[in-house]
């Protein structure tokens, strides 16, 4: 009987330790790697301006605006085959979103979205549906891509839109300084071939800027400040994710690594200061060289 009880108590114990253990590691925070792909973020395009660094050297930035940027859909490969995040940003009316939509966000009980877009993933990565993104999910230093639709130009002709040189401007050249020239052969193949670059609709194709750095950021308003130009008009929907040829440590200083993993915590968002600036380094540029 007292050997019975014995196993018993061993058998608990063991059991008990097993579940501690799970229990651990299920609620450890996961760590950002060098192989972990984070989740990307909907912006809106605001415009340019200019910022001065801690020389006094002028920089051009894009102001980008993180407003109401959710986790709605969850991917993953039991079910779609892939992981990936579903993600909404910028609240709308129910009245302006049709039923299927509609029934969409109520299934994850999530506020309609003006716009959704999807970011693959690692699984380390996932998010549940519901969390908010904001613009400390970057780092000041950091490098990320932005991608969106370019300006529409309308109907342009070859040399706008595809940077002919056109005729010569003198000797015997007539009505035709910008026209494109010849667009075949002769009698063989007796035809224009497909792709031919000709006149025709000019932008509001999607591009991707790479490696642009962050800045700045405004913890309070939600701003990303970016260095350089951005695709798109005012107001224009921007996807925002990690540079992605900038891996490891060559992604940010080295002394904002780890980046926030898989996004910031809201308690430390609180505690942050309003803005957060990226130091340029180096020697002062304005300094005589000898």
């Amino acid at each position: 009987m007292a050997s019975l009880m014995s196993t018993v108590r061993l058998g608990l114990r063991t059991g008990l330790k097993a579940e501690c253990r799970s229990f651990v590691t299920s609620t450890q925070p996961a760590t950002w790697t060098h192989k972990s792909l984070r989740t990307g973020v909907i912006a809106r395009k605001k415009g340019m301006t200019a910022m001065w660094d801690e020389w006094g050297v002028r920089i051009p930035v894009t102001v980008l605006q993180i407003e109401q940027c959710q986790v709605v859909q969850v991917m993953n490969e039991e079910t779609h085959g892939y992981t990936a995040l579903q993600i909404g940003s910028t609240d709308r009316s129910e009245k302006n979103v049709t039923k299927p939509m509609l029934g969409h966000f109520e299934k994850f009980g999530v506020q309609p979205k003006r716009k959704l877009f999807e970011f693959n993933v690692t699984p380390d990565a996932v998010l549940p549906v519901g969390t908010e993104l904001v613009a400390s999910h970057f780092v000041p230093g950091q490098f990320v891509d932005c991608s969106a639709p370019t300006m529409g130009k309308g109907f342009q002709g070859a040399m706008k839109r595809h940077g002919f040189g056109g005729q010569p401007a003198s000797h015997g050249t007539s009505v035709t300084h910008r026209s494109l020239g010849s667009t075949g052969q002769r009698k063989d193949p007796g035809k224009v071939f497909k792709g031919k670059k000709m006149a025709g609709r000019m932008g509001g194709e999607q591009a991707t800027v790479q490696s642009l750095k962050v800045m700045k950021i405004d913890n309070e308003l939600n701003l990303l400040y970016v260095k350089g130009c951005v695709p798109g008009v005012d107001d224009q929907f921007v996807k925002v994710r990690d540079a992605i040829k900038k891996r490891g440590d060559k992604i940010a200083p080295l002394d904002v690594l780890p980046l926030p993993f898989p996004t910031v915590d809201p308690k430390l968002v609180k505690a942050m200061p309003r803005e957060l600036v990226a130091k340029t380094g180096g020697s002062d540029p304005y300094v005589m060289k000898e």
